[in-house]
């Protein structure tokens, strides 16, 4: 291709510049194909052809972008890619086989051998496996700090200092840190910040507006809200994204299936309504909590009683999402036997509630999380998180607030306290 030849770019939709999130939830994709379907189409199909060896040719030496192999591109896929970015408010996107795989793609592009990463400690139990067992048997060195203090993460910082990555917020404290402040502490360093939106998703929260350069998603949760495929996502920059992330994946090929990528691009199209009604319901529940005799202790953002509800009400759009955690009362000195039976007496007793560790469904979900998203975690390591053996974790859903507020007085009330 000659120096001065622009690259050929595939179409986009006509959309208005100031189109509102709920506008691109619904409409940002490509363009519909020559037979006018109005639902986007789901391309099943692991190659395409080309109309002759030349075309071919500048295809896969990337000097057209064109559809060429399904494991790096496909429509489906590009449509979920181009509507996640435009709602998170980013250059571009990749999708990815899970949201894991997403950090996986992330670590593989930016990092390598004696490169140094500051993460929270409060983040996923697999995101600290990966990051402190598996990375670091390849050189990547990793320091875990205080989610909330941010004297720690400046101290942390080495000259090889290339990432900063944080949860906000956090599994399953729904702790908050200062996305600007760490933006500021990274760039000032020379390093890049990524931000975990699962739990907010830009419904809610747009950490690139506060400084973040990466946004990891699993599409999984709420992006898909239906519990129902894995997916994940990478959103930052045109740079990063095509030129860093882009030849991992094409080598490596942690992709999103295009059956996946359509479920979650049609998941994309409730998002917003579903976000607002899952946190209100959220928050009702947790006043609730808060007035229950057999409860120690309620996380949840939205409360004034939360220690970063003032941040998380101007990060969060004034929302507090729809995860709450508590801590089961089990009697004064309780040991951590009694407490994590405490909690399994709660969990046991609801009936409508879901018991698995996923969230973000639209059914309510409940869960032990030092028994199951952190159970392969230290003792240690989950307590210097603040994960108790009495803490359990709840994903609202779209239940009546009554119905889900009996369901859970079943096992607290008949709590021996």
């Amino acid at each position: 291709m000659a120096q001065s030849e622009p690259k050929k770019k595939l179409p986009r939709k006509a959309l208005p510049a100031d189109a509102r999130i709920e506008t691109l939830a619904v409409r940002e994709g490509l363009p519909a194909s020559p037979w006018g379907e109005n639902s986007e189409a789901l391309f099943l199909t692991s190659s395409f052809t080309h109309p002759d060896a030349a075309t071919a040719a500048a295809r896969f030496a990337n000097e057209e972008e064109a559809f060429v192999y399904s494991r790096f591109t496909n429509p489906t896929t590009m449509m979920f890619e181009r509507r996640l970015a435009a709602l998170e408010g980013t250059e571009a996107a990749i999708g990815t086989a899970s949201g894991m795989s997403a950090i996986l793609l992330m670590i593989m592009g930016l990092l390598k051998a004696g490169d140094h990463v500051i993460c929270s400690r409060s983040v996923f139990g697999a995101t600290i496996v990966l990051f402190e067992r598996e990375f670091g048997k390849f050189g990547v060195e990793t320091t875990f700090v205080s989610q909330t203090d941010l004297s720690e993460w400046r101290a942390a910082v080495k000259p090889n200092t290339k990432l900063l990555f944080a949860e906000t917020p956090s599994n399953p404290l729904t702790e908050v840190c200062d996305i600007q402040a760490l933006a500021d502490i990274a760039h000032a360093n020379g390093a890049l910040l990524a931000v975990d939106n699962c739990f907010c998703t830009p419904a809610i929260q747009q950490p690139v507006k506060m400084g973040a350069d990466l946004i990891i998603h699993s599409g999984t949760k709420y992006l898909d809200g239906q519990g129902r495929v894995l997916a994940g996502a990478i959103c930052g920059s045109d740079k990063l994204i095509n030129g860093t992330f882009m030849p991992v994946m094409r080598g490596a090929g942690m992709s999103l299936s295009p059956f996946n990528a359509w479920i979650v691009l049609k998941g994309l199209e409730t998002l917003a309504i579903r976000m607002a009604a899952q946190s209100a319901n959220a928050m009702k529940l947790a006043q609730w909590l808060e007035q229950q005799p057999a409860v120690d202790k309620v996380y949840y953002p939205g409360l004034p009683s939360h220690p970063q509800h003032e941040l998380a009400m101007k990060q969060q759009n004034g929302c507090g999402g729809a995860v709450v955690s508590f801590t089961a009362k089990a009697g004064q000195g309780a040991d951590a036997a009694a407490l994590r039976k405490a909690a399994f007496h709660v969990i046991d007793h609801t009936q409508l509630c879901s018991i698995t560790a996923n969230l973000g469904d639209t059914k309510t979900l409940i869960t032990h999380p030092a028994s199951t998203s952190h159970g392969r975690l230290a003792e240690e390591q989950r307590l210097a998180a603040g994960i108790t053996q009495g803490m359990i974790r709840i994903s609202v859903g779209l239940e009546h607030i009554d119905d889900l507020t009996a369901d859970l007085a079943r096992g607290l009330d008949s709590l021996h306290v």
